[in-house]
């Protein structure tokens, strides 16, 4: 009974929600709706069995008239694209007040029955027998996880909803499913924006002749545009030459820490650094570091290389135990996708023993007709990097389909008619620039952009500038990019000019009026602040977590408003400088602030404050403080 006057209790909120034919329930995720649809494991009746495909449902914000529906769909393949539903949020919140979202897990990832494979989803590193071991254990299933039947699902989900035609998103692998959905359902889209694309096919693609051209544009590009490089004779595969020789030369075993408790061991050796240049994993840190971490190594100081190297395979491995269960990475439907849908060097339906025979009689082809494929290495040392990047290995091993796998593309289908953006990013060497012009090639009405100084999908929040971003909404809401005079101006990357041992081998910060702090001491500011950046490249790449000092020291990572707040316990760049207190990285909007205590030599110690805001080719950091008693007042080029 409620007493007069009173206002009546709220009704409990509605625990279906009915969307077209499709009845929706609240989430056990972030989401507010969720809903599965019963699909055929095997449309064509052969193989028995269903599957349940997931998706999640994110009704417009506002009362306003419907625009549209927005559909995105993840890289991979492998991840399943409710995982990056924040990303995807964040990208689309000011469309969201007149248009609703889709996020589906493709079939085979997280919750759409995600593919769990033992020992290759727990084991460390790929490998040619646990791949063929998880396809032999899928039996006839193993070749209906590809594209074609994702982007099926995809079509009946929405035909369920009654979206009507739909803007699709898809960043990296999802360019490729986004492709394939475009051409087997080409009416079911208003639009489509591919963010790191690459094409479907290709002249010469199972060897992708792209790839070692567009890494070594990208150190290249990289090392112009950074003054701290372009300053050196060469160009940056020049001065990486002799770190290369020398790894060819003398090939060793290292154990390096990459974080508390954790210890990676690896051979030092041509294909490792072909790992770093190629891989590019942590991106910004290897495009940032190699040209000066090389020239280290040939002077004798091996520390920067070997992080690098160290960093670069526990950053390709998506099974490592920080990456949870097959709920979040299925490497099983990675490899179901990449042995069933792209062209492989040998006849898949060859039996495995014969395949490999047809591979080891191509390669001897390649050796002699191209050796130049992959330069500055031998196709043999980029056969040795992780099979993740070194491709033409991977399915070596995976059993011959009981049925032909359904083909991403329709035999003698012309592509839609539909407008479409393709935003590349020109140090992007997994998806190139000319992949993306390839990809454009194939639609009459595809717009092409090339973020300068971009790097693998430039639109989320992850990327280096909010250019990506704007370019993509303003498409979906008007279907042209308008002026994208924005992709020329986002700024240069700063390369490290050069690793240093001790502060004694720096430039001195300036001192300004009021600085009492001699050249010793200012030359600790620069450790100060080349520590600092260093740690804020690493907590962009790894996001919230835990790391180490490039020579000593840790460091923690946590999510704040726009970025990072970054927690340095003793972090050491250069060897007598330590650096302890927090530095708040703001994200795209280039806000960087540090309050520290320094130990430096020689009595150099104190408390500092700088701060910096990115933007343009050298943007100068300001620094107050004190220094073994004397003030501090100082400016520095940002590092």
């Amino acid at each position: 009974m409620t007493p007069v006057g009173a206002a009546a209790p709220a009704p409990p909120p509605p625990a279906t929600l009915q969307v077209g034919q499709a009845k929706l329930h609240h989430c056990a995720t972030a989401a507010p709706w969720c809903g599965t649809l019963e699909r055929p494991l095997d449309p064509s009746g052969v193989v028995p069995g269903k599957i349940d495909v997931y998706f999640e449902y994110y009704p417009r914000a506002g009362a306003a008239a419907p625009a549209g529906t927005l559909v995105a769909t993840e890289g991979g393949p492998g991840f399943p694209a409710t995982e990056s539903r924040e990303e995807y949020l964040a990208l689309f919140e000011p469309l969201r007040a007149t248009r609703d979202l889709v996020i589906m897990d493709n079939r085979g990832t997280g919750r759409s029955a995600a593919i769990a494979c033992t020992p290759l989803q727990e084991a460390p590193v790929l490998s040619e027998a646990n791949i063929g071991a998880c396809g032999r254990s899928l039996g006839p299933s193993a070749s209906l996880y590809g594209t074609a039947l994702a982007g099926d699902d995809l079509a009946a989900i929405l035909e369920a909803l009654g979206t009507g035609p739909v803007d699709l998103y898809g960043d990296s692998y999802g360019t490729y499913f986004a492709q394939t959905f475009a051409l087997r359902h080409p009416t079911q889209l208003r639009s489509l924006v591919l963010d790191g694309a690459y094409p479907l096919d290709g002249p010469d693609y199972p060897w992708y002749p792209h790839y070692a051209p567009a890494m070594r544009e990208k150190f290249n590009r990289a090392c112009e545009r950074s003054p701290g490089c372009s300053g050196i004779p060469g160009n940056s595969m020049e001065h990486i030459a002799p770190a290369l020789k020398l790894l060819r030369e003398k090939p060793y075993t290292a154990h390096v820490r990459t974080a508390p408790g954790r210890v990676v061991t690896f051979s030092v050796s041509a294909s490792q650094l072909a790992t770093v240049m190629f891989g590019s994993a942590p991106a910004l840190a290897s495009v940032r570091e190699t040209d000066a971490a090389a020239r280290a190594y040939v002077g004798g100081d091996r520390a920067p290389l070997l992080r690098l190297m160290a960093e670069s395979l526990t950053g390709v491995d998506s099974r490592s135990a920080d990456s949870g269960s097959a709920l979040k990475y299925s490497a099983g439907l990675a490899a179901a996708v990449s042995c069933g849908d792209p062209p492989q060097i040998f006849d898949m339906s060859l039996p495995p023993k014969e395949r490999m025979v047809a591979r080891d009689a191509a390669i001897a082809r390649r050796e002699s007709s191209a050796p130049e494929t992959y330069a500055p290495f031998t196709i043999a040392e980029f056969r040795r990097i992780p099979l993740d990047y070194a491709f033409i290995d991977q399915c070596a091993q995976w059993p011959v389909p009981r049925s032909p796998p359904v083909a991403p593309v329709p035999a003698d289908d012309p592509y839609p008619e539909i407008p479409v953006l393709v935003v590349s990013g020109d140090l992007d060497n997994m998806t190139p620039v000319a992949d993306g012009a390839a990809a454009a090639a194939r639609f009459p009405r595809a717009h092409h952009v090339v973020l300068a100084n971009g790097f693998h999908v430039n639109a989320l929040p992850h990327s280096r500038s909010e250019c990506g971003a704007k370019l993509v909404r303003r498409f979906i809401e008007n279907l042209s990019t308008g002026d994208d005079g924005c992709a020329a101006e986002v700024p240069p990357v700063r390369l490290v000019t050069k690793f240093a041992r001790t502060a004694a081998e720096l430039p001195p910060a300036r001192g300004m009026a009021d600085n009492a702090a001699g050249e010793p001491a200012l030359r600790v500011v620069t450790a100060a602040l080349l520590t600092s950046e260093d740690v804020i490249s690493r907590a962009q790449a790894q996001g919230a977590g835990s790391g180490l000092g490039l020579r000593g020291g840790s460091f923690t990572v946590a999510d704040a408003a726009g970025g990072y707040r970054i927690a340095l316990d003793e972090v050491r760049w250069t060897e007598d400088v330590s650096v302890s207190g927090t530095v708040d990285w703001a994200g795209r909007s280039g806000a960087v602030r540090g309050v520290v205590r320094i130990k430096g030599p020689r009595g150099a110690s104190g408390p500092l404050e700088f701060e910096w805001t990115e933007g343009g080719v050298q943007p100068r950091a300001t620094v107050s403080g004190k220094l073994g008693g004397e003030s501090v007042t100082a400016e520095a080029p940002a590092p």
